[in-house]
């Protein structure tokens, strides 16, 4: 299976090997198979005795059921108030499948941190994309009427998860991949105050309007070779400035007044904007020769990287976002 993305199909093949990464994530991770069911208005106390582990919440949300995987890590008590990270799934994709295709439990169960899975609800094959806010949807169609508020969806999330679990709201934090990572970028402009960091993974967007309340600290990973958001624009109707302008954009948002250019050292070439507001920083690290992907993600078969791009393992998108987590909490 050979990918043409010059041609008019190429938005189709992208989304079917998405789509079917997510059913191949989805029948390879192991679950607990405990499921509960919990309303925006909860008001159960969030540090008591959780049982560490993955659960699946089916949660009931602006009038929508909505579905979240949750993992604890292994060393929590419950007691220990623990960052939370929430992990948005890209386009045509599910929550399962961002838990395969990130390893996020590993990386939560060695810092101790709480990582959230949701899942969005438009239908896209076997998956489901995000309502980014005035964006269209991967093809070009628009957001189907009525559709859920998404922004609305994560903040309530956010509430629910710190009622529920043992969350110190000062360590709320959001990374997403490709429709996710647009998806996070938008929460980062509306909802500056609650999120204290992003890292958009594969998809870095400075949204217009964005009306933050104070500067907040990005950092961003994205392939040199990424055939379905290309680093340097010009791609699809939600893709036509660059990673690079995007980047600038949020520093200028942030009201940095450095930069930093390093030259590409083991194929990755880091940017970063300092000297911004309230100590936020905004970190890009592009990689050199890679696709649409997650830095430091699972091998992936050769029948994904061929219409993806080229996988790398130079640097750990996982570890290098928790660096950046730690040292930017909400002010």
């Amino acid at each position: 299976m050979k990918a043409h993305f010059a041609t008019h199909g190429a938005t189709r093949l992208v989304k079917g090997a998405t789509a079917t990464l997510a059913l191949v994530a989805l029948s390879a991770v192991p679950f607990s198979a405990a499921t509960s069911t919990q309303s925006a208005a909860a008001t159960s106390t969030g540090c008591a005795v959780v049982s560490p582990g993955s659960t699946t919440l089916s949660l009931k949300v602006g009038g929508f059921t909505r579905t979240v995987i949750v993992h604890v890590p292994k060393s929590s008590t419950g007691t220990t108030p623990l960052a939370l990270v929430l992990n948005l799934h890209g386009s045509g994709s599910t929550a399962a499948a961002q838990v395969k295709f990130t390893k996020m439990n590993v990386t939560a169960n060695e810092d101790d941190f709480i990582v959230a899975y949701p899942q969005a609800l438009i239908p896209d094959g076997t998956g489901f994309d995000w309502n980014v806010p005035g964006v269209t949807l991967v093809g070009g169609p628009p957001v189907p009427p009525k559709s859920a508020n998404d922004l609305k969806f994560l903040t309530s999330l956010v509430a629910i998860m710190e009622s529920k679990y043992c969350v110190n709201p000062k360590e709320v934090y959001a990374t997403g991949f490709s429709g996710g990572a647009r998806m996070t970028s938008q929460l980062a402009c509306d909802d500056s105050g609650l999120f204290a960091a992003v890292a958009p993974v594969s998809g870095l967007r400075r949204p217009k309007p964005c009306p933050t309340t104070h500067a907040v600290p990005v950092i961003s990973f994205h392939g040199s070779a990424d055939p379905v958001d290309p680093f340097n624009g010009n791609g699809q109707k939600y893709w036509t400035y660059s990673v690079t302008t995007a980047a600038k954009d949020w520093s200028t948002q942030d009201h940095c007044t450095s930069i930093a250019n390093s030259v590409p050292v083991n194929g990755v070439k880091l940017t970063t904007y300092g000297t911004c507001s309230n100590g936020a920083e905004v970190e890009l690290y592009e990689i050199i020769g890679e696709g649409h992907e997650w830095p430091g993600g699972p091998t992936l078969p050769s029948v994904y990287t061929e219409l993806l791009g080229p996988q790398s393992s130079l640097v750990s998108a996982n570890s290098l976002m928790w660096t950046f987590f730690q040292a930017h909490p909400l002010a």
